[in-house]
């Protein structure tokens, strides 16, 4: 007879941390010893935190707050903005209470430099906002509030955490705007942009997502909110998740506004704990960059580059390619390389004004080690190894990562330290997503 295989249960997990016995590793301390040649054994973890951080397109706010008295109400809200960034209100009209209730894409725009994401950060991080109400009745309504002064502000997801994602080249001459890079994209095959955070991803960690779930509890941000199931578009290939948190306990080194060269995006951070139930779980969890495939699309169509040229085409990339092989986490700045420019171009692109070139500092919670930066500045004053790619037979230098590989491992490690302090229970799900089964 074969031997037993092995298994653990949730409520067995939950009962080791609370007894201070569990061993929780973040996915980048567990990748770091399989590199190393450490065999891992099952006896050996019970859960592992991963994390994902970086543009996220699917990220909408649900607010809901008084703007009037009631003697002053008007009776529904045609359009608001704040700080200027539509919103939608309703579906609910709040007739003559004097609140509105909202939904805020993280997409929308005020213009091409300030989005949703710029104004989601900015509630976060506790300043005050502009708000202006233009109402049914011709009125509008003009005050500021701030998040300490609404009652309900859900951050949720139409589809966030996408079991990685892919890289993007353009084929064709001449340049092409686009989401997936800050400057217009420049071809053919002459830079590449690529997104997701590989071994760290919480879909790699637990590809046919048996603890990630209806109900799951994760962070957002920094704060707790829970999975709510599938997010649009996802596939059994392919899977995201839709989920929500309170925006209360959000944390605005997590989120902010991304600039792109086809307007203002959001990103947004996730960590999710993965329980090691089994050793199929603990196989997936000791996945590396090395194994995880990225797959190179030409931002035209998004279709696989050299799809039907023959030969040559279609060779694997992975993830090691863009995060491992001497590739540097972070964009370093060299004060002492700075030309002085009068008219710096790393200030005029970085997608998050991380730089101020007027006292040549780096904002550690703005800056996402994009690497935008790196081939602007004339004087080299930001350097990194972002990485080389093979396409179609050609190095194509990494230009722009949209995910931000060392945040993504401080909120793993955030959330390691809250489960192992008792302040973040694992939950088990209310039941399973339906295609990744």
């Amino acid at each position: 007879m074969g031997s037993k295989k092995k298994k653990k249960t949730v409520t067995e997990v939950k009962e080791k941390i609370e007894k201070g016995e569990a061993v929780v590793l973040s996915a980048d301390e567990l990748c770091d010893r399989v590199r190393s040649g450490e065999e891992v054994k099952f006896e050996e973890v019970d859960v592992v935190t991963s994390a994902t951080c970086g543009v996220k397109s699917g990220t909408f706010a649900v607010l809901s707050f008084k703007v009037a008295e009631r003697r002053e109400a008007f009776e529904r809200a045609e359009r608001v903005f704040l700080n200027g960034v539509p919103a939608f209100p309703g579906p609910c009209p709040n007739e003559r209470l004097g609140i509105v209730d909202l939904i805020v894409y993280g997409t929308a725009r005020r213009d091409e430099k300030y989005g949703g994401g710029h104004l989601f950060r900015a509630l976060v991080a506790g300043e005050e906002v502009e708000v202006v109400v233009e109402t049914v009745e011709g009125g509008k309504v003009e005050t500021r509030t701030s998040l300490e002064e609404i009652p309900f502000a859900r951050l949720c997801s139409t589809r966030n955490v996408y079991k990685n994602y892919f890289a993007f080249v353009n084929s064709q001459e001449g340049e092409v705007a686009s989401i997936f890079s800050v400057r217009k994209f420049a071809g053919p095959l002459k830079e590449l942009t690529f997104s997701g955070c590989g071994e760290l991803n919480p879909l790699e960690k637990d590809p046919l997502l048996e603890t990630v779930g209806v109900g799951t509890r994760i962070l957002m941000n920094g704060a707790e909110g829970f999975v709510v199931g599938e997010g649009t578009r996802s596939t059994a290939e392919k899977p995201n998740l839709m989920g929500f948190a309170e925006m209360h306990g959000m944390l605005p080194e997590y989120l902010g506004g991304f600039r792109t060269s086809a307007g203002p995006e959001v990103w947004s951070s996730w960590a999710v704990p993965i329980p090691v139930l089994n050793e199929r779980i603990l196989e997936s969890v000791k996945r590396l960059d090395e194994e995880i495939k990225l797959g190179v699309l030409d931002v035209h169509d998004r279709l696989p580059v050299g799809a039907g040229e023959g030969a040559g085409a279609g060779e694997e990339v992975t993830y090691a390619d863009v995060w491992q092989r001497d590739c540097d986490l972070s964009v370093r700045f060299d004060r002492r390389r700075c030309l002085e420019c009068e008219d710096c171009r790393v200030a005029g692109v970085c997608p998050t004004d991380a730089f101020d070139p007027q006292t040549k500092r780096v904002s550690e919670e703005l800056c996402c080690n994009c690497g935008t930066c790196v081939r602007s500045c004339e004087g080299g004053a930001f350097y990194g190894n972002l990485g080389t790619v093979s396409v179609l037979g050609r190095a194509v230098p990494v230009t722009l990562r949209q995910s931000d590989r060392k945040r993504a491992v401080k909120l793993a490690e955030v959330l390691k330290q809250k489960i192992l302090e008792g302040n973040f229970t694992i939950s088990e799900p209310v039941s399973r997503i339906s295609k990744a089964v």
